[in-house]
């Protein structure tokens, strides 16, 4: 519309000076640009509705870059990203070459820190401000963490150190009660503690009223007051302070969260203090503003799209993450000593029917991968049978632990390693391409890759089972691909399609369905070649790279790095044995891969089936003799 006060924000500086009634306004403005935004591309809306507020009144209030924000899970920055200079391409969020998802860097000079997990944004916060005092700068650091991501036990480390420090930051904590999961563990119920000390805050308010208007003397001692805050805390409630104020903190809150008046005055307060790092609590609701997100926030967490009017998401097919949760169910129900560990993620891992069926044996430890993989191998040095969801890049987090407290006393523990493989529009952060290569490094770990839903069952057994050691079974986001006529999947550690060709592609995982497209292309114009589908790729089987060796012209495609995968294992294995052929590895090269759907950016590597034929096409022994 022709007077939308958002259209005309260019950058912060323009709303400082909006009136009282303009920011109310601008607030509404940006929920709709969200909601609308959201409803189209997908991506994170609850969080976002919930610090619309809170992020106008950070801008009102300091002076980014000068200041910096560093947003912890940087998912949370779509304001932020309307008020600094990104309001005109805001429709590309989540889209190819468009904007992404989380603060970046390149994308900005207002986003100083990329931020795409958990629990980061305090230590980020720290290094950054440490920066500025020993360059001279006297601009403030704010860290936005939400109660969720404080239960990851980097935020700790990051409070802990900060806590002694002299530096100019300001944690905000974002307290909507709601993570991705329900917020478990102590912290939470400690947060839920302060919130409710209202007769705290009702008392020290009506005090202060009270003794600014008293003549002469009543604001002076109103100040000392509260200069002596913690005297009077403890005599209302019977407690030294918080937890933030033992760890050195000036701990101010629970502040109302979507005041933006009084977000802007308790900023202020907490901006003038030059010599120890300050907390604040706020309180918000987290999809505030439409109905349907604050209904159910964990449904509009990270949401593919949905119909504005009614709420409804867009419903996709079956996915590998609902067939694996039905096939451990099965599992669980037969045998008692089955138990799911999650890190937050109930829902994005579809472990919710788990939970409720098998609540005793279902453990959500909150943001918390490193501790939940121990937490595993704790269970099964005791005679259970843990299997960990977790998505590929968080399972990078746990990585010290995985070696340390897992393989090491090879103990029996499974990760399911959900969203491996490139997952479209989150982008850099969330791509799930190091977990073979990561998880290949440890000595005595079996990998399981189903390519069809038909696998996932038996692998998940041969992984839980057949083992005594720790194993993995990796799995796509989304559904699987094409799968070719008469091929009957039964999750061996390898098939083999004789097409009678002197050519074998070699693949994993659910880009096969791509491969046998290509191949089935390369068959129409009279050109053969067999393909070697790995189910297992830790180890690699032998008899498979005895039938590869078979072979003058080998290609390899993977969906992962290059440098230390599964191709270059393969490779070496050949090469091992004697022989003496040609080998070409397709694969992630060294470099990270922005945030574009799926399918695109499995073309830009050439792990689709054009790609693939194309490449295929290329190294075909018969043509290369004709040339």
């Amino acid at each position: 519309m022709s007077d939308s006060l958002l259209d005309k924000i260019n950058s912060p500086a323009d709303i400082k000076h909006f009136s009282r009634e303009e920011i109310d306004r601008l607030c509404e403005e940006i929920r709709f640009r969200l909601i609308e935004t959201v409803a189209q591309n997908g991506g994170h809306l609850a969080s976002n509705l919930g610090v619309v507020e809170l992020t106008v009144a950070m801008h009102r209030v300091f002076d980014s870059p000068h200041d910096q924000f560093v947003f912890d899970v940087g998912h949370q920055c779509y304001t932020h990203k309307l008020l600094t200079g990104r309001r005109e391409w805001f429709s590309t969020l989540r889209t190819e070459n468009g904007m992404s998802g989380f603060p970046k860097p390149s994308e900005s000079e207002h986003d100083p820190m990329i931020a795409g997990h958990s629990s980061t944004s305090i230590s980020a916060a720290s290094g950054l401000a440490a920066a500025k005092k020993l360059r001279g700068d006297d601009g403030c650091v704010v860290a936005v963490i939400g109660d969720g991501a404080l239960t990851g036990g980097m935020a700790y480390e990051g409070l802990n150190n900060l806590g002694r420090m002299h530096e100019r930051v300001i944690v905000i904590l974002n307290d909507n009660k709601m993570s991705i999961s329900k917020n478990v563990g102590s912290m939470a119920r400690y947060l839920a503690g302060i919130r409710t000390r209202r007769g705290y805050i009702r008392v020290k308010t009506k005090i202060s009223r009270v003794l600014q208007k008293v003549p002469f003397v009543g604001i002076k001692i109103n100040n000392l007051l509260f200069r002596s805050k913690k005297a009077l805390k403890g005599a209302i409630l019977h407690r030294r302070g918080t937890i933030f104020e033992d760890m050195g903190f000036l701990y101010i809150g629970p502040v109302d969260g979507h005041n933006e008046k009084l977000l802007e005055r308790t900023l202020n307060v907490a901006k003038s203090m030059s010599n120890r790092p300050v907390l604040i609590h706020i309180c918000t609701v987290k999809g505030k503003g439409y109905e349907p997100a604050e209904l159910k926030p964990k449904t509009f967490h990270g949401i593919s799209g949905f119909d504005i009017d009614s709420g409804e998401p867009k419903h996709g097919t079956m996915t590998f993450s609902d067939v694996f949760a039905e096939c451990l169910s099965e599992f669980a129900g037969e045998d008692e000593t089955v138990c799911a560990v999650t890190a937050a993620m109930k829902s994005g891992t579809s472990l919710s029917d788990f939970a409720s069926t098998y609540r005793r044996r279902f453990f959500d430890v909150g943001i918390a991968e490193a501790h939940a993989v121990t937490f595993c191998a704790g269970m099964a040095a005791n005679g259970m049978r843990p299997v960990f969801a977790v998505y590929s890049s968080f399972l990078q987090r746990g990585y010290d632990q995985l070696i340390h407290d897992v393989a090491i006393q090879n103990l029996n523990v499974t990760f399911a390693v959900d969203r491996a493989g490139i997952v479209g529009e989150d982008g850099e952060t969330h791509q799930g391409l190091f977990d073979t290569a990561m998880l290949g490094t440890i000595p005595n770990i079996y990998i399981y890759c189903p390519s069809y839903f038909s696998e996932m069952k038996p692998m998940l057994y041969k992984s839980m089972y057949l083992y005594s050691g720790p194993s993995a079974v990796r799995y796509p986001r989304g559904s699987e691909k094409f799968k070719p006529e008469g091929f009957v999947a039964v999750g061996n550690d390898y098939d083999i399609l004789d097409n009678g060709g002197e050519m074998l592609a070699v693949t994993y995982g659910r880009i096969f369905g791509n491969l046998c497209q290509a191949a089935e292309k390369l068959s129409s114009e009279g050109r053969k070649v067999n393909l070697l589908k790995l189910g297992l790729v830790k180890p690699i089987p032998e008899e498979a790279v005895k039938a590869a060796a078979a072979y003058r012209t080998v290609v390899f495609f993977e969906e992962g790095i290059r440098h230390g995968g599964v191709g270059e294992d393969f490779c070496s294995l050949l090469c091992a044995s004697g022989w003496k052929g040609s080998f070409s590895l397709i694969a992630v090269e060294d470099r990270f891969v922005p945030h574009a759907s799926v399918d695109s950016a499995l073309a830009r590597l050439g792990l689709d089936a054009k790609g693939m034929y194309e490449t295929l096409k290329q190294n075909d022994p018969l043509s290369a003799d004709s040339q």
